[in-house]
């Protein structure tokens, strides 16, 4: 799981509920501070047992490059409730939390505060262009990481139209593989029958033994545990089950036709960097590998994140 620097809300950043026919999101909305142009709004969705915090160290920088970032707790995660049933972690439904939140903050502020910045030269910001379809409806960059780029990618295809453009940050084509293959099930098998908390309290005995070091920060490392028991256990199921039987789509996002930008930590542990690299050229995609960081650059490398993620919204979106 990703593990924040910090868990303190960073400049220019608020806690936020948003709507979805399954019930509300929490999320952390950073917007561009005054006299900083208005560029877009983008949406960041965490992975498997993750959560909105994975991306607090970009916002503030993303805000500063004139993006309305918006990192949300997908349903069944952390500060976010969801179903028990493990049928409603499908990558379809997720998907279409996803297309809520879009749906959301393009009625809402951030979309109009674009507006009216772009038309009057008022507002929180100066200059905007979110980009819209041919309905009118925002157009709003996507980037999801880990599991959160199996959603992305299931709304993108579902939805072609409202993606302004899609990044995948260490995501794979398909199921995850190999040893993360091998944890997640285990994970699955767990939650069927034990509480987040009784999977949590096992998992630190089994740190304890390996002599893993917890982190320094106090904060952080009652964030974790919080988060992780929060956890509801259908989701812990649910997506467990969905990131093990991914099927590859990768020929029929090639043929949708968006920017897309695949980048993945230079440890990255979770798909292997060259099966990423390979899932780009495929695409016909710009890859770019983080250095200093593994399966959560966002969190690892934050300032380098940040800016590939920038500069890849100014140059194709």
């Amino acid at each position: 799981m990703s593990t924040p620097p910090f868990v303190d809300l960073p400049p220019h950043t608020q806690a936020i509920q948003l709507p979805t026919a399954g019930g509300p999101l929490a999320a952390l909305r950073a917007t561009p501070p005054e006299g900083v142009s208005r560029q877009g709004i983008a949406v960041l969705v965490p992975g498997y047992t993750g959560s909105k915090e994975d991306f607090i160290a970009v916002l503030a920088p993303l805000a500063q490059a004139g993006y309305e970032a918006v990192a949300i707790d997908q349903r069944g995660q952390n500060e976010s409730a969801g179903p028990e049933d493990p049928e409603a972690y499908t990558l379809p439904r997720l998907a279409a939390d996803l297309g809520d939140v879009l749906d959301a903050l393009s009625d809402t502020t951030g979309h109009a505060n674009a507006a009216t910045d772009a038309d009057t030269g008022t507002g929180t910001g100066t200059g905007t262009d979110t980009g819209t379809n041919a309905d009118g409806a925002a157009r709003i960059h996507i980037m999801g990481h880990s599991f959160g780029g199996l959603v992305a990618r299931e709304y993108a295809l579902a939805r072609p139209t409202r993606v302004r453009t899609l990044a995948i940050l260490d995501s794979g084509p398909a199921a995850i593989p190999g040893r993360s293959a091998e944890q997640a099930k285990l994970l699955v098998a767990a939650a069927s029958f034990m509480t987040s908390a009784e999977i949590w309290a096992e998992m630190q005995k089994m740190a304890a033994a390996e002599g893993a070091p917890g982190h320094p920060d106090e904060c952080v490392r009652d964030f974790l545990q919080r988060r992780f028991e929060h956890n509801d256990t259908g989701m812990l199921v649910g997506m467990g089950t969905a990131i093990l039987s991914a099927t590859d789509r990768t020929a029929e996002l090639a043929a949708a036709g968006l920017p897309i930008l695949v980048a993945a930590g230079a440890g990255d542990d979770a798909w292997p960097v060259g099966l990423q690299k390979e899932m780009a050229t495929r695409l016909g995609a710009d890859f770019v590998v983080i250095e200093d960081a593994a399966h959560s650059p966002a969190a690892e490398n934050p300032a380098v994140t940040a800016k590939v993620l920038a500069d890849f919204w100014a140059q194709k979106g």
